[in-house]
Formats: structure tokens, C-alpha cells, sequence
């Protein structure tokens, strides 16, 4: 940890929390992170994020800062910013990866630019994309810049009218191809991608599905040909380069078996996966061979300035 003081254990500052959509989820992911971090031998105190946030972090001067915000302001390079301006070593991506990666469409051009697949998507008016159909069905409509499937709706195929959205969504809004097919996803750890997942639902992928227990079920290594499966490795680690993150990332995928190589998109790339109960993260980390107390601590050690 650069910057880090004298004293024999380091003070960690666990940031949870904070004013996004993806609140409670932070809450959850901080918390478990904090608890490990305390069993490993750290100082460490919990910072749930607010206007203070730098008043806090001043008065506490902790040697590292591991970010378990979720969403806006936490994860959009805000937060990554103060703590640039305050010379405090953090966690996962800085200012500009943590931009690109939660504008969902910019992080598509890096995507295309890195040559990696991608399904075509437009930003538009939320109040256009109740009027009349932006993309033919079937298609997604979901906000360009929250995580954690907040606010998404899908149109199937044969879909009369558009979708009637409501009040949680922002004023411009991304529409998505679908792309059908089974979800997978895969962490990227410093340079090293972690597995490939099988995400299985009974239906969307959606925010119960990722949080609740018992609302998806996940099969590590995935059952997938292992074309794939080295696939969705190679991708992750690109798109983790190409967006310019460090630390812990992990990029989320499509894949339409009937296609074969060709039915493997990307759909997105998280800079601050979430670390709770039921996360993927975890549980790739556990299949590499890397506890949950190895995971966290390998973050704080990684944290830096200048990211």
C-alpha cells in the first residue's frame, strides 16, 4: 500500500453504503468485507458514504481505503476521485475506468475498439421509448449508467406496445438488443481470470435473482465447450485492459449455443462486483483456490493512488 504508515496493522477504511440505487447491496458487501479484513488482522473502520466522505476520511487518515460501493457516485469514478485529491491508496479501478465501465454504451465503443462482440444498443429519451418501439422487439430497455439489473425491461418478440417505464428511470435511458442465451460471467483478479460461471434463473437475471438467496443458482466451472469457457477468459481479461481497470473486475456474458464462438457477447463490465452472501466474485475467487480473507486482503495490498 503506498502511502502506508508505521504502524504494525495497517487501518483500513471500508466504504459501504452510499446514496446509489444499489444501497443495500453495498451495505451487504461491505460488511462481509469488513468482518474478513477484521479476522485477517486489520484495523478497520466502516465509512458508510456521505457528504462527509472526505471530512471522515481526513480525520481518520486510514492507510488504504477498500471501496465496496455500489453504483452511482461509488463506482462512476466520483468517489475514486475525492480519494485521488485526498493521496489515499483504494481499491479496484480509478477516475477513468470506473467512468468508462459505468457508461454502459462508451464502455461498448472501448469494447468494439478492442475488437470483442457486442450487441447494438442506442441512448434515447425514456418518454420516446414509451411511445413507440426504438429497436424491434425483443430488446432491453435499462438506465446507461446503474448496475445490479435497477430499472430493467425486457420486450419479447411480438411485443404490440412499447414498455410503460416507470418513475426509477432516468431521463435518457439505453435500448439493447436482446441477446438470448445462457448468462455467464467471469473475474478478473489483477491479470488472472478467475473461472467462468453458469448463471441459472427461472427467469431474468434480474436484481431478486442476483441478491436473494436461492434466486439464481450458479454451476462453476460452467458447462460450457471449453472453446468457451477459454473464450469468456480471454474477453474478460481484454475488456478489463481495454477499460483500463485494476484491482478486481468482472465482466458479464451472453451466449447463444445454437451460434457456437460467434453466440459470445459481452453485456458489461463491473469495476466493484459485489461481495455479498450470494456473489459471483466470491465464489469464482473460492473455485481458484483464494479464501475470502485472501481476497479482501490481496485488494488492500493492492490499493494505490494514481490508479
Amino acid at each position: 500500500m503506498a502511502g502506508q504508515s508505521s504502524r504494525t496493522s495497517p487501518k483500513v477504511a471500508v466504504l459501504l453504503g452510499g446514496p446509489s440505487a444499489e444501497r443495500e447491496v453495498s451495505l451487504s458487501s461491505g460488511n462481509a468485507c469488513a468482518t474478513a479484513l477484521r479476522d485477517t488482522g486489520y484495523q478497520v473502520i466502516e465509512v458508510d458514504a456521505g457528504p462527509d466522505l472526505a471530512s471522515v476520511l481526513t480525520r481518520e487518515k486510514p492507510d488504504a481505503v477498500l471501496n465496496c460501493l455500489h453504483g452511482r457516485w461509488g463506482e462512476d469514478g466520483c468517489v475514486q476521485g475525492i480519494l485521488e485529491w485526498l493521496g489515499i491508496p483504494y481499491s479496484h479501478s480509478g477516475v477513468l475506468a470506473s467512468a468508462l465501465a459505468m457508461d454502459k454504451q462508451r464502455s461498448k465503443d472501448v469494447y468494439r475498439a478492442a475488437g470483442l462482440p457486442v450487441v447494438d444498443s442506442v441512448i434515447v429519451a425514456a418518454s420516446e421509448v414509451s411511445r413507440s418501439h426504438v429497436l424491434e422487439p425483443p430488446y432491453v430497455v435499462k438506465p446507461n449508467n446503474e448496475g445490479s439489473s435497477v430499472g430493467v425491461y425486457l420486450v419479447p418478440e411480438g411485443s404490440n406496445a412499447p414498455p410503460v417505464l416507470g418513475s426509477e428511470m432516468p431521463e435518457t435511458v439505453m435500448v439493447e438488443a436482446f441477446a438470448p442465451g445462457r448468462e455467464l460471467t467471469t473475474t478478473v483478479m489483477g491479470a488472472r481470470a478467475l473461472g467462468v460461471t453458469d448463471i441459472l434463473t427461472d427467469g431474468w437475471y434480474d436484481y431478486d435473482a442476483k441478491y436473494k438467496p436461492g434466486g439464481s443458482r450458479h454451476v462453476i466451472p460452467a458447462d460450457v465447450p471449453n472453446e468457451i469457457s477459454e473464450l469468456c477468459l480471454d474477453y474478460a481479461v481484454r475488456a478489463h485492459n481495454a477499460l483500463g481497470c485494476r484491482g478486481i473486475s468482472r465482466t458479464d456474458f451472453r451466449w447463444d449455443e445454437s451460434k457456437g464462438a460467434d453466440g459470445l457477447i459481452l453485456l458489461e463490465t463491473n469495476t466493484q462486483p459485489g461481495m455479498t452472501p450470494t456473489s459471483l466474485t466470491p465464489e469464482q475467487a473460492q473455485f481458484a483456490g483464494i479464501s475470502f480473507g485472501e481476497m479482501c486482503a490481496w485488494m488492500v495490498e493492492d490499493a494505490s493512488c494514481n490508479r
